[in-house]
């Protein structure tokens, strides 16, 4: 029996959205449908599941064990509590208090993780018992720790970025940078919505130049990290995998001896549990490889490229705001990560044809898929937060809406003021962004 491709399309799409709302795991509902369109087709079970390791089989994805286990250490061992306190030193006074040092916080800590599950986690942990003591309701506690989380898929050493630059073979360290004025528009954003509309929260004291000190001297080891990390990506002496080794390296050999060295005997727990958070990712990056593969032979991405094109045309802008609808939407239902890796071919095909530049569409297409990490059904920051904070997720919900015009203004300002967006990329590391050496020998040419 032989089925058309656009009817296996629908079937292969509608098993995996009917078994995501099930409940079933999403990389088990990916495998599902690229198990039934394997029937359907010439394709043998056993390339499909040569493609399930293709996936998986990428050096620059090699980074991700190694900032997840930053995270983890610096978690594990309550090093995060420095950088709690610094935040507070900086912002406490002002009004909002513990709402504004939770944005903050997610800043610093985002700059060590790079994954937004991580900082849920760390916020969820550090912040929400405080906050409730003050007087903060929890399902705006829930709301701001789960839109203050996705700073860490967009500034460095963003996880979300590392896998954008690897499947859609985009540098990753432009993406880095072009990443850090999005996230500064959304914290900022957020520190702004909490001063004018959010509690008032308890107003401390301003904090004297020598309690700043104190706090800036007792986090100066932990804040080294996002130097390193930067630094050494962007100086080109070392790859984002090599500066997540060397992050874990110091975090051993420095930061935990002279910080908390009572915690250097659950140090291999540490590895253990990263390990198995490593895991997760990973299996949806094979299933969603392997369907996204599926989808390519079938000609799905010609298909959808066509519909966008056809109401597009040309135009950089429309292209990008018609992309930004579509994983809008798929961002309701499966995670930003096989999001990427299923619709880079249809990314990449219209990136080329409206003259986009690739680290400009990347970054438009991250700050998307951070904001459906707070939007429903699925919404897995908002998800974690609630739960974390034992809150239902439709009150969680109902707080976080107010907060969606601050990333509807974050996606707007990253598609219509790219200058501002690449300025960063353009002066620190021109070639990441297509720029060139000019004949002359001095300054660089950028398209």
């Amino acid at each position: 029996m032989t089925l058309s491709n656009s009817v296996l399309l629908a079937v292969m799409t509608i098993l995996f959205l009917t078994l995501g709302y099930l409940g079933v795991p999403v990389a088990f509902a990916l495998i599902a449908g690229v198990l039934v369109g394997t029937i359907f087709t010439p394709i043998t079970l056993q390339s499909m599941i040569a493609q399930l390791f293709n996936g998986i089989d990428s050096e620059a994805l090699m980074a991700i064990p190694f900032f997840l286990l930053v995270g983890e250490l610096m978690t594990s061992a309550n090093v995060v509590i420095r950088i709690a306190d610094l935040s507070q030193a900086l912002v406490g006074h002002v009004r909002g208090g513990l709402a504004q040092v939770t944005t903050v916080f997610s800043m610093f800590f985002s700059g060590m993780s790079g994954s937004s599950s991580a900082d849920v986690a760390v916020l969820s942990r550090t912040m929400a018992k405080p906050m409730a003591r003050e007087g903060y309701r929890p399902e705006f506690t829930a709301a701001l720790i789960a839109a203050a989380s996705t700073i860490a898929a967009l500034v460095p050493p963003s996880i979300m970025a590392v896998v954008y630059g690897a499947i859609g073979n985009v540098s990753i360290a432009g993406l880095f940078l072009a990443g850090i004025v999005p996230g500064f528009f959304i914290a900022i954003g957020l520190m702004l919505y909490c001063y004018f509309f959010g509690p008032a929260g308890f107003r401390r004291p301003r904090s004297t130049f020598g309690q700043l000190a104190t706090a800036g001297k007792a986090a100066a080891l932990p804040m080294m990290i996002p130097v390193i990390l930067l630094g050494g990506i962007l100086s080109g002496w070392f790859t984002p995998t090599e500066a997540g080794v060397i992050a874990i390296a110091y975090i051993l050999l420095i930061v935990i001896p002279f910080l908390n060295p009572g915690h250097l005997k659950n140090v291999p727990n540490d590895f253990i549990h990263a390990g198995m958070i490593y895991s997760l990712p990973m299996i949806t990056i094979a299933a969603a490889s392997a369907f996204g593969w599926l989808l390519a032979y079938l000609r799905g991405p010609i298909v959808v490229a066509g519909w966008i094109s056809g109401f597009a045309g040309d135009d950089a802008h429309m292209i990008m705001f018609a992309l930004v609808l579509v994983f809008v939407i798929v961002g309701d239902f499966i995670e930003p990560v096989p999001a990427i890796i299923i619709f880079m071919p249809v990314v990449n095909q219209l990136t080329d044809q409206a003259s986009i530049n690739a680290v400009h569409m990347g970054v438009v297409l991250i700050v998307t898929l951070a904001f459906g990490l707070i939007t429903p059904p699925y919404g897995l920051a908002l998800l974690m937060a609630s739960k974390f904070l034992d809150v239902r997720f439709s009150s969680a919900l109902k707080a976080s809406l107010p907060i969606y015009i601050i990333f509807f203004a974050a996606i707007a300002f990253t598609i219509f003021v790219p200058e501002v967006v690449l300025w960063l990329p353009k002066h620190v590391f021109p070639e990441s962004v297509g720029c060139f050496k000019a004949p002359g020998g001095t300054g660089y040419i950028c398209p």
